[in-house]
Protein backbone atom coordinates (compact mmCIF):
# COMPACT_ATOMS: atom_id res chain seq x y z
CA UNK A 1 0.00 0.00 0.00
CA UNK A 2 2.82 2.38 0.83
CA UNK A 3 4.25 2.08 -2.68
CA UNK A 4 0.91 3.00 -4.23
CA UNK A 5 0.42 6.10 -2.15
CA UNK A 6 3.79 7.39 -1.01
CA UNK A 7 4.44 11.01 -1.91
CA UNK A 8 1.01 11.56 -3.42
CA UNK A 9 -1.90 13.74 -2.61
CA UNK A 10 -5.07 11.66 -2.33
CA UNK A 11 -8.51 13.29 -2.35
CA UNK A 12 -11.55 11.32 -1.21
CA UNK A 13 -15.15 12.47 -1.54
CA UNK A 14 -18.25 10.91 0.00
CA UNK A 15 -21.52 12.09 1.43
CA UNK A 16 -20.72 10.77 4.91
CA UNK A 17 -17.25 11.46 6.22
CA UNK A 18 -14.84 9.74 8.59
CA UNK A 19 -15.79 11.94 11.54
CA UNK A 20 -19.01 13.38 12.92
CA UNK A 21 -19.83 15.75 15.76
CA UNK A 22 -22.32 15.98 18.59
CA UNK A 23 -23.00 18.85 20.95
CA UNK A 24 -22.59 17.90 24.60
CA UNK A 25 -24.61 19.17 27.53
CA UNK A 26 -21.72 21.47 28.36
CA UNK A 27 -22.01 23.12 24.93
CA UNK A 28 -18.78 21.59 23.63
CA UNK A 29 -18.46 19.75 20.36
CA UNK A 30 -17.42 16.12 20.61
CA UNK A 31 -15.84 14.12 17.81
CA UNK A 32 -16.83 10.60 16.85
CA UNK A 33 -14.68 8.59 14.48
CA UNK A 34 -16.64 6.94 11.70
CA UNK A 35 -16.62 3.26 10.91
CA UNK A 36 -17.08 1.10 7.86
CA UNK A 37 -14.93 -0.11 5.01
CA UNK A 38 -14.23 3.26 3.44
CA UNK A 39 -12.82 4.70 6.66
CA UNK A 40 -10.76 1.54 7.21
CA UNK A 41 -9.40 1.80 3.69
CA UNK A 42 -8.42 5.42 4.16
CA UNK A 43 -6.63 4.73 7.42
CA UNK A 44 -4.16 2.57 5.54
CA UNK A 45 -2.92 5.49 3.44
CA UNK A 46 -3.29 8.34 5.93
CA UNK A 47 0.19 7.86 7.38
CA UNK A 48 1.86 7.60 3.97
CA UNK A 49 0.18 10.26 1.88
CA UNK A 50 -1.27 13.76 1.92
CA UNK A 51 -4.99 12.92 2.31
CA UNK A 52 -8.00 15.22 2.22
CA UNK A 53 -11.48 13.79 2.70
CA UNK A 54 -14.31 16.01 1.48
CA UNK A 55 -17.74 15.21 2.91
CA UNK A 56 -21.04 16.88 3.74
CA UNK A 57 -21.92 18.32 7.13
CA UNK A 58 -24.87 16.16 8.16
CA UNK A 59 -26.00 17.84 11.37
CA UNK A 60 -26.05 21.20 13.08
CA UNK A 61 -23.08 20.06 15.15
CA UNK A 62 -21.17 19.15 11.99
CA UNK A 63 -21.93 22.59 10.53
CA UNK A 64 -20.76 24.30 13.68
CA UNK A 65 -17.53 22.29 13.66
CA UNK A 66 -16.96 23.13 9.99
CA UNK A 67 -17.51 26.85 10.62
CA UNK A 68 -15.18 26.88 13.63
CA UNK A 69 -12.38 24.81 12.09
CA UNK A 70 -9.14 26.71 11.40
CA UNK A 71 -9.11 27.35 7.67
CA UNK A 72 -12.13 25.11 7.26
CA UNK A 73 -10.15 21.91 7.83
CA UNK A 74 -10.73 19.35 10.55
CA UNK A 75 -8.14 16.85 11.71
CA UNK A 76 -8.64 13.16 11.07
CA UNK A 77 -8.20 11.75 14.56
CA UNK A 78 -5.50 9.17 14.84
CA UNK A 79 -4.07 9.83 11.38
CA UNK A 80 -0.57 11.01 10.74
CA UNK A 81 0.86 13.19 8.01
CA UNK A 82 -1.27 15.81 6.31
CA UNK A 83 -4.58 13.98 6.58
CA UNK A 84 -7.57 16.23 7.09
CA UNK A 85 -11.32 16.51 6.55
CA UNK A 86 -13.33 19.29 4.93
CA UNK A 87 -17.03 19.28 5.71
CA UNK A 88 -19.15 21.17 3.21
CA UNK A 89 -21.86 23.32 4.77
CA UNK A 90 -24.35 22.79 1.95
CA UNK A 91 -27.61 24.73 2.44
CA UNK A 92 -30.10 22.42 4.20
CA UNK A 93 -32.79 22.75 1.50
CA UNK A 94 -30.32 21.89 -1.26
CA UNK A 95 -28.97 18.98 0.76
CA UNK A 96 -32.45 17.61 1.53
CA UNK A 97 -33.52 17.66 -2.10
CA UNK A 98 -30.26 16.17 -3.33
CA UNK A 99 -29.89 13.52 -0.64
CA UNK A 100 -33.46 12.48 0.19
CA UNK A 101 -35.40 13.27 -2.99
CA UNK A 102 -32.83 12.31 -5.63
CA UNK A 103 -30.12 10.07 -4.17
CA UNK A 104 -32.22 8.00 -1.76
CA UNK A 105 -35.69 8.25 -3.31
CA UNK A 106 -34.70 8.02 -6.98
CA UNK A 107 -31.22 6.66 -7.75
CA UNK A 108 -31.33 4.16 -4.89
CA UNK A 109 -34.78 2.97 -6.00
CA UNK A 110 -33.65 2.59 -9.61
CA UNK A 111 -30.48 0.63 -8.86
CA UNK A 112 -32.22 -1.63 -6.34
CA UNK A 113 -35.27 -1.97 -8.63
CA UNK A 114 -37.67 -1.04 -5.84
CA UNK A 115 -40.36 0.99 -7.58
CA UNK A 116 -44.05 0.15 -7.40
CA UNK A 117 -44.22 0.95 -11.10
CA UNK A 118 -47.99 1.37 -11.52
CA UNK A 119 -47.73 4.30 -9.13
CA UNK A 120 -44.13 5.49 -9.05
CA UNK A 121 -41.89 7.13 -10.15
CA UNK A 122 -43.47 10.40 -11.23
CA UNK A 123 -40.96 12.73 -12.84
CA UNK A 124 -42.63 16.13 -13.04
CA UNK A 125 -41.75 19.74 -12.30
CA UNK A 126 -40.98 19.05 -8.65
CA UNK A 127 -38.39 16.45 -9.63
CA UNK A 128 -36.71 18.89 -12.02
CA UNK A 129 -36.29 21.31 -9.13
CA UNK A 130 -34.85 18.52 -7.00
CA UNK A 131 -32.46 17.58 -9.79
CA UNK A 132 -31.11 21.12 -9.87
CA UNK A 133 -30.30 20.73 -6.18
CA UNK A 134 -28.57 17.42 -6.94
CA UNK A 135 -26.42 19.25 -9.50
CA UNK A 136 -25.62 21.99 -6.99
CA UNK A 137 -24.70 19.41 -4.35
CA UNK A 138 -22.36 17.61 -6.76
CA UNK A 139 -20.91 20.93 -7.89
CA UNK A 140 -20.02 21.89 -4.31
CA UNK A 141 -17.99 18.69 -4.00
CA UNK A 142 -16.34 19.12 -7.38
CA UNK A 143 -15.28 22.70 -6.62
CA UNK A 144 -13.90 21.78 -3.20
CA UNK A 145 -11.92 18.91 -4.72
CA UNK A 146 -10.65 21.14 -7.52
CA UNK A 147 -9.44 23.71 -5.01
CA UNK A 148 -7.68 21.02 -3.00
CA UNK A 149 -6.05 19.58 -6.11
CA UNK A 150 -4.16 22.82 -6.70
CA UNK A 151 -2.52 23.17 -3.28
CA UNK A 152 -1.12 21.16 -0.40
CA UNK A 153 -3.72 20.03 2.09
CA UNK A 154 -2.54 22.54 4.64
CA UNK A 155 -2.90 25.40 2.18
CA UNK A 156 -6.24 24.58 0.58
CA UNK A 157 -8.23 26.32 3.26
CA UNK A 158 -7.23 29.80 2.18
CA UNK A 159 -10.25 31.30 0.49
CA UNK A 160 -12.43 28.27 1.14
CA UNK A 161 -15.73 29.45 2.57
CA UNK A 162 -19.45 28.73 2.45
CA UNK A 163 -19.63 25.33 0.79
CA UNK A 164 -15.89 24.95 1.20
CA UNK A 165 -15.34 25.71 -2.48
CA UNK A 166 -12.98 28.18 -4.12
CA UNK A 167 -12.32 29.22 -7.74
CA UNK A 168 -10.40 26.30 -9.16
CA UNK A 169 -9.28 26.96 -12.71
CA UNK A 170 -5.61 27.50 -11.91
CA UNK A 171 -3.00 25.53 -13.80
CA UNK A 172 -3.60 21.83 -13.30
CA UNK A 173 -0.98 19.14 -12.76
CA UNK A 174 0.00 17.01 -15.72
CA UNK A 175 -1.97 13.85 -16.38
CA UNK A 176 -0.28 11.09 -14.42
CA UNK A 177 0.95 13.54 -11.78
CA UNK A 178 0.68 12.98 -8.07
CA UNK A 179 -2.92 14.09 -7.41
CA UNK A 180 -5.55 11.34 -7.25
CA UNK A 181 -9.23 11.74 -6.44
CA UNK A 182 -11.49 8.84 -5.47
CA UNK A 183 -15.20 9.78 -5.45
CA UNK A 184 -17.63 7.51 -3.66
CA UNK A 185 -21.10 6.29 -4.55
CA UNK A 186 -24.43 7.21 -6.09
CA UNK A 187 -24.72 10.53 -4.26
CA UNK A 188 -21.83 11.89 -6.33
CA UNK A 189 -22.39 10.52 -9.82
CA UNK A 190 -22.15 13.95 -11.47
CA UNK A 191 -19.03 15.09 -9.63
CA UNK A 192 -16.41 13.22 -11.74
CA UNK A 193 -17.37 15.06 -14.95
CA UNK A 194 -17.57 18.37 -13.11
CA UNK A 195 -14.18 17.88 -11.50
CA UNK A 196 -12.56 16.72 -14.76
CA UNK A 197 -13.70 19.95 -16.41
CA UNK A 198 -12.41 22.07 -13.53
CA UNK A 199 -9.09 20.21 -13.27
CA UNK A 200 -8.29 18.49 -16.55
CA UNK A 201 -5.02 17.04 -15.24
CA UNK A 202 -6.29 15.27 -12.14
CA UNK A 203 -6.70 11.50 -12.25
CA UNK A 204 -10.13 10.41 -11.13
CA UNK A 205 -11.84 7.27 -9.91
CA UNK A 206 -15.51 6.80 -9.06
CA UNK A 207 -16.75 3.86 -7.04
CA UNK A 208 -20.35 2.59 -6.86
CA UNK A 209 -21.30 0.82 -3.63
CA UNK A 210 -24.77 -0.03 -4.95
CA UNK A 211 -25.86 -2.44 -7.66
CA UNK A 212 -26.28 -0.96 -11.14
CA UNK A 213 -29.64 -1.28 -12.86
CA UNK A 214 -29.87 -3.07 -16.23
CA UNK A 215 -30.78 -0.84 -19.20
CA UNK A 216 -34.47 -1.75 -19.31
CA UNK A 217 -34.96 -0.62 -15.72
CA UNK A 218 -32.48 2.26 -15.88
CA UNK A 219 -34.53 3.74 -18.75
CA UNK A 220 -37.14 4.64 -16.16
CA UNK A 221 -35.14 7.79 -15.50
CA UNK A 222 -35.93 10.74 -17.79
CA UNK A 223 -33.76 10.33 -20.89
CA UNK A 224 -31.64 13.43 -20.34
CA UNK A 225 -31.06 12.65 -16.67
CA UNK A 226 -30.18 9.02 -17.34
CA UNK A 227 -27.58 10.22 -19.84
CA UNK A 228 -26.29 12.88 -17.45
CA UNK A 229 -25.62 10.31 -14.71
CA UNK A 230 -23.72 8.02 -17.07
CA UNK A 231 -21.79 10.92 -18.55
CA UNK A 232 -20.96 12.12 -15.04
CA UNK A 233 -19.31 8.84 -14.06
CA UNK A 234 -17.53 8.63 -17.42
CA UNK A 235 -15.74 11.86 -16.53
CA UNK A 236 -13.59 9.57 -14.36
CA UNK A 237 -10.59 7.62 -15.60
CA UNK A 238 -11.73 4.56 -13.67
CA UNK A 239 -15.19 3.43 -12.60
CA UNK A 240 -15.28 0.74 -9.93
CA UNK A 241 -17.99 -1.72 -8.90
CA UNK A 242 -18.36 -4.38 -6.23
CA UNK A 243 -18.88 -7.32 -8.58
CA UNK A 244 -18.75 -8.07 -12.30
CA UNK A 245 -22.53 -8.20 -12.61
CA UNK A 246 -22.90 -4.54 -11.65
CA UNK A 247 -19.98 -3.52 -13.87
CA UNK A 248 -21.55 -5.32 -16.84
CA UNK A 249 -24.89 -3.57 -16.25
CA UNK A 250 -23.13 -0.18 -16.24
CA UNK A 251 -21.34 -0.99 -19.48
CA UNK A 252 -24.64 -2.09 -21.03
CA UNK A 253 -26.27 1.21 -20.04
CA UNK A 254 -23.36 3.18 -21.50
CA UNK A 255 -23.76 1.33 -24.79
CA UNK A 256 -27.55 1.26 -25.13
CA UNK A 257 -28.50 4.57 -23.53
CA UNK A 258 -25.50 6.81 -24.06
CA UNK A 259 -24.34 5.31 -27.36
CA UNK A 260 -20.79 5.05 -26.02
CA UNK A 261 -18.15 2.79 -27.54
CA UNK A 262 -17.63 -0.17 -25.24
CA UNK A 263 -14.87 -2.76 -25.18
CA UNK A 264 -15.98 -5.60 -22.96
CA UNK A 265 -12.83 -7.63 -23.45
CA UNK A 266 -10.64 -4.79 -22.16
CA UNK A 267 -13.31 -3.55 -19.72
CA UNK A 268 -13.43 0.05 -20.86
CA UNK A 269 -15.83 2.65 -22.23
CA UNK A 270 -14.93 5.42 -24.68
CA UNK A 271 -17.15 8.51 -24.55
CA UNK A 272 -16.51 12.06 -25.78
CA UNK A 273 -12.99 11.02 -26.71
CA UNK A 274 -12.16 9.92 -23.18
CA UNK A 275 -11.40 6.36 -22.01
CA UNK A 276 -12.84 5.14 -18.72
CA UNK A 277 -11.56 1.84 -17.40
CA UNK A 278 -14.08 -0.37 -15.64
CA UNK A 279 -12.92 -2.34 -12.61
CA UNK A 280 -14.30 -4.77 -10.06
CA UNK A 281 -13.12 -4.22 -6.49
CA UNK A 282 -14.89 -6.50 -4.05
CA UNK A 283 -15.03 -5.13 -0.52
CA UNK A 284 -14.34 -7.67 2.20
CA UNK A 285 -14.48 -7.46 5.96
CA UNK A 286 -11.66 -6.24 8.20
CA UNK A 287 -11.28 -9.55 9.98
CA UNK A 288 -8.62 -8.48 12.48
CA UNK A 289 -10.61 -5.47 13.64
CA UNK A 290 -13.85 -7.47 13.85
CA UNK A 291 -12.24 -10.19 15.94
CA UNK A 292 -10.59 -7.63 18.22
CA UNK A 293 -13.85 -5.75 18.77
CA UNK A 294 -15.87 -8.94 19.32
CA UNK A 295 -13.56 -9.89 22.19
CA UNK A 296 -14.37 -6.72 24.16
CA UNK A 297 -16.26 -7.07 27.47
CA UNK A 298 -19.48 -5.43 26.22
CA UNK A 299 -19.76 -7.98 23.40
CA UNK A 300 -19.01 -10.85 25.75
CA UNK A 301 -21.70 -9.65 28.14
CA UNK A 302 -24.30 -9.44 25.37
CA UNK A 303 -23.29 -12.86 24.08
CA UNK A 304 -23.81 -14.35 27.53
CA UNK A 305 -27.25 -12.72 27.78
CA UNK A 306 -28.31 -13.95 24.34
CA UNK A 307 -27.06 -17.45 25.06
CA UNK A 308 -28.98 -17.56 28.33
CA UNK A 309 -32.18 -16.40 26.61
CA UNK A 310 -31.71 -19.00 23.86
CA UNK A 311 -31.59 -21.78 26.44
CA UNK A 312 -29.66 -24.15 24.19
CA UNK A 313 -31.97 -23.68 21.19
CA UNK A 314 -30.60 -23.12 17.70
CA UNK A 315 -30.38 -19.50 16.56
CA UNK A 316 -31.29 -18.09 13.16
CA UNK A 317 -29.83 -14.57 13.00
CA UNK A 318 -30.41 -11.65 10.66
CA UNK A 319 -28.84 -8.19 11.08
CA UNK A 320 -30.01 -5.41 8.78
CA UNK A 321 -31.08 -1.86 8.53
CA UNK A 322 -34.84 -1.57 8.04
CA UNK A 323 -34.20 -0.86 4.39
CA UNK A 324 -36.63 -1.82 1.62
CA UNK A 325 -33.99 -3.72 -0.32
CA UNK A 326 -33.07 -5.95 2.64
CA UNK A 327 -36.27 -8.01 2.25
CA UNK A 328 -36.95 -8.41 5.95
CA UNK A 329 -40.67 -9.10 5.51
CA UNK A 330 -40.13 -12.08 3.18
CA UNK A 331 -37.46 -13.33 5.57
CA UNK A 332 -39.93 -13.28 8.44
CA UNK A 333 -42.56 -14.93 6.23
CA UNK A 334 -40.07 -17.69 5.42
CA UNK A 335 -39.42 -18.26 9.12
CA UNK A 336 -43.16 -18.48 9.72
CA UNK A 337 -43.46 -21.02 6.89
CA UNK A 338 -40.60 -23.03 8.39
CA UNK A 339 -42.58 -23.35 11.62
CA UNK A 340 -45.69 -24.37 9.67
CA UNK A 341 -44.10 -26.95 7.35
CA UNK A 342 -41.54 -28.27 9.83
CA UNK A 343 -43.32 -28.22 13.17
CA UNK A 344 -40.49 -30.23 14.69
CA UNK A 345 -38.59 -26.93 15.01
CA UNK A 346 -41.22 -25.38 17.26
CA UNK A 347 -39.66 -24.82 20.63
CA UNK A 348 -36.23 -25.79 19.22
CA UNK A 349 -35.22 -22.62 17.38
CA UNK A 350 -35.30 -18.86 17.92
CA UNK A 351 -35.05 -16.21 15.25
CA UNK A 352 -33.02 -13.16 16.30
CA UNK A 353 -34.03 -10.39 13.90
CA UNK A 354 -32.13 -7.14 14.39
CA UNK A 355 -33.71 -4.54 12.12
CA UNK A 356 -32.18 -1.17 12.85
CA UNK A 357 -33.76 2.17 11.86
CA UNK A 358 -33.06 3.56 8.41
CA UNK A 359 -34.23 6.69 6.58
CA UNK A 360 -37.24 7.36 8.77
CA UNK A 361 -37.64 10.75 7.13
CA UNK A 362 -38.97 8.88 4.07
CA UNK A 363 -42.60 7.65 4.35
CA UNK A 364 -41.94 4.37 2.53
CA UNK A 365 -39.44 3.42 5.21
CA UNK A 366 -41.70 4.31 8.12
CA UNK A 367 -44.45 2.15 6.63
CA UNK A 368 -42.05 -0.72 5.97
CA UNK A 369 -40.76 -0.64 9.55
CA UNK A 370 -44.35 -0.79 10.83
CA UNK A 371 -45.03 -3.83 8.61
CA UNK A 372 -41.94 -5.60 9.96
CA UNK A 373 -43.09 -5.01 13.53
CA UNK A 374 -46.63 -6.20 12.82
CA UNK A 375 -45.48 -9.42 11.18
CA UNK A 376 -43.03 -10.17 13.98
CA UNK A 377 -45.80 -9.77 16.54
CA UNK A 378 -48.10 -12.05 14.52
CA UNK A 379 -45.46 -14.80 14.47
CA UNK A 380 -44.93 -14.58 18.23
CA UNK A 381 -48.69 -14.61 18.83
CA UNK A 382 -49.27 -17.55 16.49
CA UNK A 383 -46.53 -19.89 17.68
CA UNK A 384 -45.31 -18.64 21.06
CA UNK A 385 -45.89 -20.53 24.30
CA UNK A 386 -45.26 -19.77 27.95
CA UNK A 387 -41.86 -21.45 27.62
CA UNK A 388 -40.86 -20.30 24.12
CA UNK A 389 -40.93 -17.06 22.14
CA UNK A 390 -40.04 -18.00 18.55
CA UNK A 391 -38.89 -14.51 17.53
CA UNK A 392 -36.89 -11.69 19.07
CA UNK A 393 -37.12 -8.47 17.07
CA UNK A 394 -34.80 -5.62 18.07
CA UNK A 395 -35.05 -2.23 16.39
CA UNK A 396 -32.68 -0.18 18.56
CA UNK A 397 -29.18 -0.08 17.10
CA UNK A 398 -26.63 -1.93 19.22
CA UNK A 399 -23.35 -2.80 17.51
CA UNK A 400 -22.02 -4.87 20.40
CA UNK A 401 -25.22 -6.95 20.42
CA UNK A 402 -24.89 -7.52 16.66
CA UNK A 403 -21.34 -8.82 17.08
CA UNK A 404 -22.53 -11.07 19.89
CA UNK A 405 -25.29 -12.48 17.68
CA UNK A 406 -22.76 -13.23 14.94
CA UNK A 407 -20.74 -15.26 17.42
CA UNK A 408 -23.73 -17.37 18.49
CA UNK A 409 -25.49 -17.84 15.14
CA UNK A 410 -26.17 -21.37 13.89
CA UNK A 411 -27.75 -19.92 10.75
CA UNK A 412 -27.25 -16.46 9.23
CA UNK A 413 -30.06 -15.29 6.93
CA UNK A 414 -29.08 -12.70 4.29
CA UNK A 415 -31.87 -12.43 1.71
CA UNK A 416 -31.82 -8.98 0.07
CA UNK A 417 -33.88 -8.25 -3.00
CA UNK A 418 -30.77 -6.62 -4.40
CA UNK A 419 -27.55 -5.52 -2.70
CA UNK A 420 -24.28 -4.06 -3.92
CA UNK A 421 -22.26 -6.37 -1.65
CA UNK A 422 -23.68 -7.03 1.88
CA UNK A 423 -20.96 -7.18 4.52
CA UNK A 424 -23.24 -8.98 6.99
CA UNK A 425 -22.79 -12.11 4.88
CA UNK A 426 -19.03 -11.75 5.37
CA UNK A 427 -18.85 -10.59 8.96
CA UNK A 428 -20.99 -13.44 10.32
CA UNK A 429 -18.77 -16.34 9.22
CA UNK A 430 -15.65 -14.53 10.44
CA UNK A 431 -17.03 -14.11 13.97
CA UNK A 432 -19.03 -17.32 14.36
CA UNK A 433 -17.79 -19.31 17.35
CA UNK A 434 -18.86 -22.68 15.93
CA UNK A 435 -19.17 -21.96 12.24
CA UNK A 436 -22.53 -20.81 10.88
CA UNK A 437 -24.57 -21.88 7.91
CA UNK A 438 -25.21 -18.98 5.53
CA UNK A 439 -28.54 -18.70 3.68
CA UNK A 440 -27.74 -16.12 1.01
CA UNK A 441 -29.69 -14.33 -1.70
CA UNK A 442 -28.36 -14.75 -5.21
CA UNK A 443 -29.09 -11.02 -5.68
CA UNK A 444 -26.39 -9.91 -3.20
CA UNK A 445 -23.04 -8.91 -4.66
CA UNK A 446 -21.41 -11.14 -2.04
CA UNK A 447 -22.86 -14.15 -3.87
CA UNK A 448 -20.05 -13.82 -6.42
CA UNK A 449 -17.55 -14.81 -3.71
CA UNK A 450 -19.58 -16.89 -1.26
CA UNK A 451 -21.98 -18.97 -3.35
CA UNK A 452 -19.89 -22.16 -3.25
CA UNK A 453 -20.34 -22.61 0.51
CA UNK A 454 -23.64 -20.79 1.15
CA UNK A 455 -27.16 -22.09 0.67
CA UNK A 456 -28.30 -19.91 -2.21
CA UNK A 457 -31.89 -18.67 -2.52
CA UNK A 458 -34.17 -16.66 -4.78
CA UNK A 459 -35.13 -13.80 -2.42
CA UNK A 460 -38.71 -13.68 -3.74
CA UNK A 461 -39.28 -17.41 -3.10
CA UNK A 462 -40.57 -17.63 0.47
CA UNK A 463 -41.04 -21.39 0.30
CA UNK A 464 -37.55 -21.88 -1.10
CA UNK A 465 -36.12 -19.71 1.68
CA UNK A 466 -38.00 -21.69 4.33
CA UNK A 467 -36.58 -24.94 2.93
CA UNK A 468 -33.07 -23.46 2.90
CA UNK A 469 -33.46 -22.52 6.57
CA UNK A 470 -34.50 -26.11 7.30
CA UNK A 471 -31.46 -27.45 5.42
CA UNK A 472 -29.22 -25.07 7.33
CA UNK A 473 -30.65 -26.16 10.68
CA UNK A 474 -30.23 -29.83 9.71
CA UNK A 475 -26.61 -29.39 8.65
CA UNK A 476 -24.16 -31.52 10.63
CA UNK A 477 -21.70 -29.79 12.91
CA UNK A 478 -18.74 -30.88 10.78
CA UNK A 479 -20.37 -29.68 7.56
CA UNK A 480 -21.32 -26.35 9.11
CA UNK A 481 -17.79 -25.83 10.44
CA UNK A 482 -16.25 -26.74 7.09
CA UNK A 483 -18.49 -24.36 5.16
CA UNK A 484 -18.12 -21.65 7.79
CA UNK A 485 -14.33 -21.77 7.67
CA UNK A 486 -14.36 -21.54 3.88
CA UNK A 487 -16.81 -18.61 4.01
CA UNK A 488 -14.63 -16.84 6.57
CA UNK A 489 -11.53 -17.19 4.37
CA UNK A 490 -13.37 -15.77 1.37
CA UNK A 491 -14.87 -12.95 3.44
CA UNK A 492 -11.47 -11.81 4.71
CA UNK A 493 -9.60 -12.21 1.42
CA UNK A 494 -10.24 -8.65 0.20
CA UNK A 495 -10.04 -6.35 3.24
CA UNK A 496 -10.82 -2.62 3.00
CA UNK A 497 -7.15 -1.69 2.75
CA UNK A 498 -6.72 -3.79 -0.38
CA UNK A 499 -10.04 -2.54 -1.78
CA UNK A 500 -8.83 1.05 -1.54
CA UNK A 501 -5.30 0.26 -2.72
CA UNK A 502 -6.67 -1.48 -5.82
CA UNK A 503 -8.59 1.65 -6.81
CA UNK A 504 -5.47 3.78 -6.48
CA UNK A 505 -3.46 1.23 -8.45
CA UNK A 506 -6.05 1.31 -11.24
CA UNK A 507 -5.33 5.02 -11.68
CA UNK A 508 -1.64 4.22 -12.15
CA UNK A 509 -2.45 1.79 -14.96
CA UNK A 510 -5.06 3.49 -17.17
CA UNK A 511 -7.26 1.46 -19.51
Amino acid sequence: MGHASAGRRILIASNRGPVSFTLGDDGRLRTRRGGGGVVSGLSSVAAQADVLWVCAALSDADRAAARDAPGGLLSLDGAAGGSAVRMLDIPPTVFHRAYNSVANSTLWFVHHMLYDTPNRPHFGLAFRREWESFRAYNSAFAEALAAAAGASIGATAAGAAGTGAAPARAAAPERGGPVRAVIQDYHLTLAPRMLAELRPGIRLAHFSHTPWAPPDYYRMLPDDIGREVLDGILGADHAGFLCQRWADAFIDCCEHILGAEVDRARQRVVHRGHVTGIGVHALGADADELIRRAAEPDVQARAAALAEAAGGRKLIVRIDRTELSKNIIRGLAAYRELLVTHPEWRGQVIHLAFAYPSRHDLPEYREYTACVQRLALEISDEFGTDEWDPLTLQVNDDYARSLAAYRLADVLLVNPIRDGMNLVAKEGPILSDRGCALVLSREAGAAAELSADALMINPYDVTGTAEALHQALMMTDSERRRRGASLARAAAALPPTRWFADQLAALDHPA
